[in-house]
């Protein structure tokens, strides 16, 4: 694997980090903010966030996920992210940290290597975890960074985007 297991636990701590630097942002009123209709709120997003990875990694350990598998783990997370207000939300993210040392701590590098079917796509579970639980922390931090943008908080840069920190404006 190009990255440890170490230097992937600690990447995905930092985006945890990152995260709640950026939810710590979130002007409470405007939680409810939504670039255009059918797009996720603020809210909706660190919902998600409070699921994603997690549920991600323990589908990957699983194994093969068709769509019916995918879903049975999948499904009930999301039903119980959604019932989750803004503190809850940022609650559940701020357990990533420890919990992704814990959910990694016991794979093997034959665990990372092995391979696994994603939906007809065969990749390595380093390669997924990667690719979806590592870039989609930093994919959905820049859409929630943008969001805050969107609603007026132009003291923020990107100092507060890629380093999880105040900066000079």
């Amino acid at each position: 694997m190009v990255l440890t297991k170490e230097e992937l636990i600690a990447s995905l701590q930092n985006e945890v980090r990152i995260l709640l630097h950026l939810a710590g942002k979130v002007d409470r009123s405007q939680v409810d903010y939504r670039p255009t209709p059918t797009q996720r709120s603020i809210l909706d997003l660190l919902q998600y966030l409070a699921i994603m990875g997690p549920t991600l990694i323990a589908v990957l350990r699983k194994g093969p996920a068709d769509r019916a598998a995918f879903s049975a783990m999948w499904s009930p997370a999301e039903a119980a992210a959604k019932a989750m207000n803004f503190d809850q939300a940022v609650a559940a993210i701020e357990k990533q940290s420890g919990e992704y040392a814990r959910l990694l701590s016991e794979w093997t590098e034959a665990d990372f290597r092995a391979d696994v079917d994603m939906f007809g796509r065969i990749s390595s579970r380093g390669s997924l975890l990667v690719n979806l639980v590592l870039a989609g922390h930093a994919a959905y931090r820049t859409q929630l960074f943008c969001y805050l943008k969107s609603c007026g908080r132009d003291e923020l840069n990107t100092m507060n985007l890629w380093a999880g920190m105040d900066g000079p404006a």
